[in-house]
């Protein structure tokens, strides 16, 4: 994309968002209320991504596990050797018990991810890119790093549109690299348009 395209995509992505959280205010008051009432703790989990150049952000998500779950995973892996292939191959883990029953749902329907909505606004992602990494997923994309940073984040991207959690971890480096590489406002339009079919389908969320 030429730098004025980019602008004006970052300005529209923005209005957008804006948009769309007026639009899904009352969802937004809903969902918080069940996230609180189906488990104590938080109705956001907030997390500290990479974004842009590396610039460390707060990534916001419904709270779809119960609290002190990121302390449980190696007790949980140490329950069930089994899933620590799972958890080495995909970054998740299948029917996490550490995720709640309303939690669950937020997952299978992609819910949990409408805070990210803020993100947009806010100026730290763009509906479309890469997935925000953890500090600690910086190993998985070797020399290709500056790559990474090279774009903001996205809301959704080429991985989710994919197979998401069906897919290997090597595969969704792959996809994220490749969609840098190969971004354009077409390429973006492409995936936005098959995001919502692949909301519906619910097809690799957990």
């Amino acid at each position: 994309m030429t730098d004025k395209v980019e602008q004006l995509c970052v300005l529209c992505g923005r209005f957008l968002a804006g948009f769309a959280i007026l639009l899904c205010l009352p969802l937004f008051l809903l969902l918080a209320l069940l996230v609180k009432l189906s488990s104590p703790g938080p109705v956001l989990h907030v997390s500290e991504r990479l974004g842009l150049h590396g610039k460390p952000f707060r990534l916001y998500k419904f709270r779809s596990m119960r609290p002190g779950a990121e302390t449980e995973l190696a007790a949980v892996i140490a329950e069930h050797p089994e899933r620590q292939h799972d958890w080495q191959e995909r970054g998740k883990l299948s029917a996490d018990p550490r995720v709640t029953k309303f939690g669950h749902f937020l997952r299978r329907s992609s819910l949990d991810e409408l805070p990210q909505l803020f993100n947009i606004l806010k100026g730290d992602m763009h509906w479309v890119g890469p997935r925000p990494v953890l500090m600690e997923e910086l190993c998985r994309f070797g020399d290709q790093t500056e790559l990474l940073h090279s774009v903001k984040p996205g809301l959704t991207g080429l991985w989710q549109v994919s197979g998401r959690s069906d897919l290997s971890y090597t595969r969704r480096v792959e996809l994220d690299l490749q969609y840098i590489r190969e971004r354009s406002l077409w390429l973006d339009l492409k995936i936005i348009a098959k995001t919502l079919p692949e909301v519906f389908k619910a097809r690799g969320a957990c």
